[in-house]
């Protein structure tokens, strides 16, 4: 069984507490392909990366502790941008205003860095990763070609081991649709503040070809909203507010969410 949590705004979708309370329903692994903090919204995370010389952010962390066992978050999320406000800098590389990425780790058999040439990398990720080693890129195209060369690998490789797993959870990003071109669920919950749609998966993965096309942050990518308005979800229900409380114990969460859980694993 393959089950997608996307989510429909950028932020704060509620993607991963989604999914740690999925990880607890069924026991199935979870995984986050892709993920990105900022060096201003996340400062705690960006400490904790530079104190231990790890990028990886909250979310693969909680999803890596659901999974129980030793399993770190770079198992789970072998890409991970570090962005950085550029306030009055105007658009850089991926064409974002106020704010650019500063470097990207990549895990495949190892750990490699991609840095953006154009920004002003912090004093402390200076010393705490070997950027002087890493690849830099100054332009689109330049960065394209290192996300063929060093992203696309790491995530084929993913996949295949999702693949050949019976059972996995996968969690995308932001607000892009799915964060593996090659996953095709079984089903889809499409998460955000108050609901919960689901979604037939080999319906909702013809829609994200549908609606392929747009670039975004280096590669072709499908929002959200673009997939889900060629669909009818399965079903629309309701989720309840939790505290942080309760969003850090994972019995709650599941049994707060059993109507939408209910709903997804019954669209399989």
């Amino acid at each position: 069984m393959k089950l997608l949590v996307a989510g429909s705004s950028e932020v704060d979708a509620g993607k991963t507490t989604f999914t740690t309370g999925l990880i607890e329903r069924t026991g199935i692994r979870g995984y986050k392909p892709r993920a990105g903090n900022g060096y201003w919204y996340d400062q705690d995370d960006y400490r904790r990366a530079i104190e231990e010389g790890r990028l990886y952010g909250k979310d693969a962390k909680q999803i890596a502790a659901a999974n129980g066992g030793s399993t770190s978050p770079e198992e789970i999320n072998p890409v991970h941008r570090l962005w950085l406000p550029t306030p009055g800098r105007g658009k850089g590389i991926l064409g974002r205003d106020g704010r650019r990425f500063l470097f990207d780790r990549v895990t495949l058999d190892a750990d490699t860095y991609v840095v953006n040439g154009e920004a002003d990398v912090p004093p402390g990720a200076k010393r705490a990763f070997p950027l002087d080693r890493a690849h830099h890129v100054d332009s689109l195209e330049a960065l394209n070609e290192s996300m063929a060369h060093y992203h696309a690998p790491a995530l084929d490789a993913l996949a295949d081991g999702i693949e050949d797993r019976e059972g996995a959870i996968v969690e995308s990003y932001a607000d892009i649709a799915r964060p593996l071109s090659s996953f095709v669920p079984d089903a889809v919950a499409v998460v955000e503040p108050r609901r919960c749609r689901v979604y037939d998966g080999d319906r909702y993965a013809k829609a994200c070809e549908v609606a392929s096309g747009s670039a975004h942050e280096g590669r072709l990518e499908e929002r959200v909203g673009s997939v889900v308005d060629l669909l009818e979800p399965v079903e629309s229900l309701a989720l309840p507010a939790l505290s942080s409380a309760e969003r850090g114990d994972l019995g709650v969460v599941a049994d707060a969410y059993t109507d939408s859980y209910d709903a997804l694993l019954g669209a399989v």
